[in-house]
């Protein structure tokens, strides 16, 4: 039995009890891939409602709050702001990654569990980042690699694009999960499910270990250090028996 989980499992559950008996919404910190696997395995059995978000729809890292706004009378925001990082000159900048972003804020002393999803977009990023650290974020972030920066807090517009994509029909002879993964990622047989033993395939926030598994319409698909994808389904049969299915694929 793996100690760190079971205590997330109690934690989970507490803030869910506390919710319920105290009347009011409790807030996990950012959870990642693994942690909502942990979630997703005791969330039938909670006393109240849950509801899960990570800044804006679609997030990787996301948060839940524990109570309903039936019972508890009132709604309460996820406490959730949204910086923008940039260069303070276009010119001088260097080409900096999602690693880049990342390192600089851990180097602030930052712990991971405060910071969300990180987008960047045309070398800057926007960081989705707990309410509590954005304040220090904003105040100490100035450097990222060798170049200068500013960090604000920002609004997204309604027509936010968090995430590049581009839908593509594979074909595949099953909808197997690892079949999926094999052909998308041209990756061997072999070498797709090895990934499912190293525990790296995740769907919607579980975490996958049987090669078989089928997904359904709508769901993502996150295998760690290869990327995200999204199932849309089968929409057709070639003239060899092969299935043609539609993914949308997160870059």
């Amino acid at each position: 039995m793996n100690t760190d989980v079971e205590l997330l499992k109690k934690r989970f559950s507490e803030l869910a009890r506390r919710a319920a008996d105290g009347g009011y919404f409790t807030f996990t910190d950012f959870l990642g891939l693994l942690e909502q696997s942990a979630f997703n395995e005791i969330k039938r059995g909670l006393p109240t409602e849950f509801t899960a978000f990570g800044g804006f729809d679609g997030a990787e890292r996301i948060m839940l709050r524990f109570g309903s706004e039936e019972e508890i009378g009132y709604s309460a925001q996820f406490p959730i702001k949204t910086i923008l990082i940039k260069p303070k000159s276009e010119k001088f900048a260097e080409k900096l990654s999602h690693r880049d972003f990342l390192g600089s804020l851990m180097n602030l002393g930052i712990e991971r569990e405060c910071l969300g999803d990180i987008v960047i977009i045309e070398n800057r990023a926007y960081l989705f980042a707990s309410e509590d650290i954005a304040p220090f974020i904003i105040s100490s972030l100035d450097r990222v690699r060798n170049t200068d920066v500013t960090a604000e807090e920002c609004t997204l517009s309604g027509d936010f694009v968090p995430y590049k994509t581009e839908t593509k029909t594979v074909q595949i002879s099953s909808e197997r999960l690892d079949a999926v993964i094999a052909r998308v990622f041209h990756l061997s047989r072999d070498d797709a499910q090895a990934l499912f033993k190293r525990g790296l395939v995740f769907v919607d926030g579980r975490l996958i270990e049987s090669t078989s598994h089928t997904p359904r319409v709508g769901d993502r698909i996150t295998v760690r250090t290869l990327g995200r994808i999204k199932y849309l389904g089968v929409t057709g049969t070639s003239r060899k028996g092969k299935l043609n299915v539609t993914i949308e694929v997160y870059s």
